[in-house]
């Protein structure tokens, strides 16, 4: 079972992870999710551990149950011109950003973040599967950016987008290999799509 908190002053906490990071193509997004005091869900998991019909009804649950909850993206352009750890936490303080309600404290799955504003925070590796904001977080991070993923293989089927989300499978490089690159490719990462 999942912890509902990590900080023990009784601060309105906020969690966060990131999707896409990988990738070698697609924005990278990430979200920020705040959950009621004493909340507990027993399916919330590292959404890597969820089948993907899971992570979408579960999307619903955190989106109705959050006191708040947000979805920040940083660009593929971005990545390229930042580097992707940087895009990553970007993305993280957009969402943040977004939420309705300030969070007093910042849990953040990985052990790399920088402070957002004056907010304390902790990096916590494997946080998806420990804290239950951290888990909702990875949920959305994942779902939205799947969706968005799905949108773009509309545009540009060659790649198995749909299947892949933009990450370096075989029918990926094949894609690109025999029609190139997108704008949505990421150009530091194009050396290593080939």
């Amino acid at each position: 079972m999942l912890l509902p908190i990590f900080n023990t002053q009784g601060l309105i906490e906020a969690g966060c992870d990131e999707a896409g990071r990988g990738c070698l193509a697609g924005s990278v997004y990430a979200a920020a999710v705040i959950l009621p005091p004493g909340y507990t869900n027993d399916e919330l998991n590292d959404s890597k551990k969820l089948s993907a019909k899971r992570r979408y009804a579960l999307r619903e649950v955190i989106e109705r149950d959050a006191v708040a909850w947000a979805v920040g993206v940083a660009t593929a352009a971005e990545i390229d011109e930042i580097n992707i750890l940087n895009a990553s936490i970007l993305a993280m303080h957009r969402a943040l950003d977004k939420l309705a309600v300030r969070p007093e404290f910042v849990i953040v799955d990985g052990n790399r973040f920088k402070p957002y504003h004056d907010v304390p925070h902790q990096t916590i590796v494997k946080g998806d599967g420990k804290y239950l904001a951290i888990a909702a977080a990875s949920i959305l991070a994942k779902t939205y950016r799947d969706d968005y993923m799905h949108e773009l293989h509309k545009e540009f089927p060659y790649y198995g987008w749909d299947r892949n989300a933009g990450y370096p499978t075989k029918q990926h490089r094949e894609g690109i290999a025999e029609h190139g690159l997108t704008p949505y490719h990421r150009l530091t990462f194009a050396s290593g799509a080939r």
